[in-house]
């Protein structure tokens, strides 16, 4: 069990994603970070999709109301188990009665928690990620609060390889090299030219549903009121004002505005690890090279998720 004994700013339970109902006009929703879940899950020996915490800085302080082996992926918060900091993209076992606190905004925007075995939810729609319009699926569809209590799916039990430690750090982490765009440069197919000629800086009006972007304004194609259409994570529409914004996981699942480009499934997860008052310059790609760099990125995803089970196995047969 863990107990959320502070509140954060936004945290919710998140997984892969609830995929086949867009026709509802239910989104995908999931975690925003498809790289930070799989890597945090993996180094705990959870499917890459398992449910995890999704937080936002500042972040919820939780009590572990037994031992666990966890990991943190994604943005670095500072985070500190009983007031002794520990890494983000390693495995920890903590003690019961441990508490986990987030000091300060290090780098990223969304951090990760996994919990060794999962935690015990009731799905929705096949997910367990929080719907928050719909206020299903997640932790009774709603963000986390002080006093929730989340129950774990597995009884673990690690007392007797802690002994009388209070956390311990597996010496490994994973090479997350070519996983994440280098610096701020987003990919993007079916762009025109002054797309990738123009800066933009992400305003404060970015959160789960899309990304509002500050830059030269752009022309509107279309005067006239457009029939909606369907869009998802990474649709760029054009608004009246000649600004953008950037659809992200919990998207509306049509919309009327002008699609003018797409950001390529493998610079999302790098794109939603950016905060307000960052700039971001895109550069075009052709759908082939998209879907090259997507399946590279989910070939990296997979060989880490097994040397991560691997690891952990031999490691724990030979305590």
């Amino acid at each position: 069990m863990i107990q959320v004994v502070q509140q954060g700013l936004l945290d919710t339970i998140q997984d892969g994603g609830r995929y086949g109902y867009q026709h509802l006009g239910i989104n995908p929703g999931g975690a925003m970070d498809r790289i930070a879940l799989s890597v945090a899950n993996s180094l705990v020996g959870n499917d890459a999709n398992e449910a995890a915490i999704e937080m936002h800085f500042p972040a919820s302080a939780f009590v572990f109301e037994a031992d666990a082996l966890i990991a943190l992926s994604g943005a670095d918060f500072g985070p500190t188990v009983n007031g002794l900091p520990i890494s983000i993209n390693k495995p920890v076992f903590i003690s019961e009665y441990s508490v986990l606190r987030f000091t300060r905004p290090v780098s990223g925007a969304r951090c990760y928690l996994a919990i060794a075995g999962g935690l015990s939810l009731v799905p929705w729609l096949n997910s367990y990620s929080t719907h928050l319009k719909a206020e299903a699926g997640g932790f009774h569809g709603r963000r986390l609060l002080k006093g929730d209590r989340l129950a774990f799916r597995e009884a673990n039990h690690y007392a007797e390889l802690l002994k009388s430690r209070e956390l311990w750090t597996l010496p490994w982490s994973p090479d997350l090299k070519g996983l994440y765009t280098d610096g701020n440069n987003i990919r993007v197919v079916d762009a025109p030219v002054s797309l990738a000629e123009t800066d933009f800086t992400l305003t404060e009006q970015c959160d789960r549903m899309g990304f509002r972007l500050r830059g030269k304004p752009l022309a509107t194609l279309h005067r006239e009121e457009r029939l909606s259409a369907g869009v998802s994570r990474g649709t760029i529409q054009l608004l009246p004002d000649g600004q953008l914004i950037i659809l992200m996981a919990d998207h509306q699942t049509t919309g009327g505005y002008d699609r003018i480009g797409h950001v390529i499934t493998a610079d999302l997860p790098s794109l939603s690890q950016l905060s307000p008052n960052q700039k971001i310059q895109f550069r075009e790609v052709t759908h082939e090279i998209a879907v090259a760099l997507f399946k590279e990125q989910d070939r990296h995803l997979q060989l880490l998720q097994n040397a991560c089970k691997l690891r952990l196995e031999d490691w724990l047969r030979h305590q």
